[in-house]
């Protein structure tokens, strides 16, 4: 996997870390970023231990996670293959992140995909999406991490809760995937990263 620095800024957030050539396939105009990633580009590790591809481009910023945090997107991916997403990241190394994606599933339809890797990837599809773009939210305690999307920004879905075992040098980010296809570009706007936690993990408020 690829690893650089960058600086690239949106709003008043900065990714400083770019993994996979992402910082040459950003832009950011008009409130936008936009984050292309290549063909056959993917971040997962099959359980069976046959396919490993460590190849999409992530956008990172670090952060302190013995501090509460709040990362907020608005993502809009350009589906055009199968398994064309775009994704919130949670990293600590390459052999432990958290994806969260918008993600176009086997029956062509959008749904909402959660990805936790420790050494292996495990693989939760969730709920269907018709909408072109969603907002999406990663919250943290210190203790609890929780995964919620949002239509209008407003009311919050609960995707996923579990423990904050990460440790405490984190990363956090973007990023866009084409696994069998020729390349996917993904709009990301709104984007917010704060020092503070919701205060219910089940409704995301």
């Amino acid at each position: 996997m690829n690893n650089s620095a960058c600086s690239i800024r949106h709003s008043d957030l900065t990714f400083t870390r770019s993994l996979n050539q992402a910082a040459e396939n950003t832009t950011v105009e008009n409130g936008k970023l936009a984050l292309r990633s290549g063909p056959r580009c993917d971040n997962f590790r099959d359980p069976d231990g046959k396919l490993s591809n460590d190849s999409a481009p992530i956008l990172l910023t670090e952060i302190d996670n013995r501090q509460p945090f709040t990362l907020t997107a608005r993502v809009t991916p350009t589906f055009k293959d199968m398994y064309d997403a775009g994704t919130l990241f949670v990293y600590a190394n390459e052999d432990l992140w958290f994806k969260f994606a918008m993600e176009m599933d086997e029956r062509r339809k959008t749904r909402m995909v959660t990805v936790r890797t420790i050494g292996t990837s495990d693989d939760n599809d969730h709920d269907v999406i018709t909408e072109r773009s969603v907002l999406m939210k990663i919250s943290s305690d210190t203790r609890t991490i929780g995964f919620y999307y949002s239509l209008d920004g407003r009311d919050w879905q609960l995707i996923r809760l579990f423990k904050n075992d990460y440790p405490a040098a984190l990363w956090l980010g973007l990023s866009a995937q084409s696994p069998l296809g020729n390349g996917n570009t993904v709009l990301f706007e709104e984007i917010s990263l704060t020092p503070k936690s919701i205060t219910n993990f089940r409704l995301g408020l």
